[in-house]
């Protein structure tokens, strides 16, 4: 099935996607105890708004490298997330199963998605 091609990052399913795990990571960091708002909660949630984020930014960049650059920027923050749900997980601060469904999928979508642009440019 082809797509047409996104006008905007708001067009991407891996922005979507992102997105939505965004929404999720703050729906679950808002019953973290309160000791943790400067702590696990702050960190998740930067760590998780950097994968839409930089999604974005690296839409309107030029050149395969400089788009690809920003990718590699959030998987990283993709990584980061994942290591912190299971840390959230392991200290018993909600249950991460769905969330960490939702960011494997992120995950093969940016990985994906990054492919495309690196082969587009050939």
């Amino acid at each position: 099935m082809d797509r047409a091609p996104a006008k905007s990052f708001l067009d991407l399913i891996v922005w979507q996607k992102a997105h939505q795990f965004v929404l999720s990571v703050y729906r679950l960091t808002e019953n973290f105890p309160k000791s943790e708002i400067y702590g696990l909660s702050s960190q998740m949630r930067r760590a998780a708004v950097a994968i839409p984020a930089n999604i974005a930014e690296g839409f309107k960049k030029k050149g395969k490298a400089n788009k690809a650059r920003f990718m590699n920027i959030a998987q990283g923050s993709l990584e980061e997330c994942r290591y912190y749900l299971i840390l959230a997980r392991d200290l018993k601060y909600g249950d991460v199963a769905s969330m960490q469904l939702q960011l494997e999928e992120t995950s093969k979508l940016l990985e994906a998605y990054t492919s495309a642009i690196i082969e587009s440019y050939q």
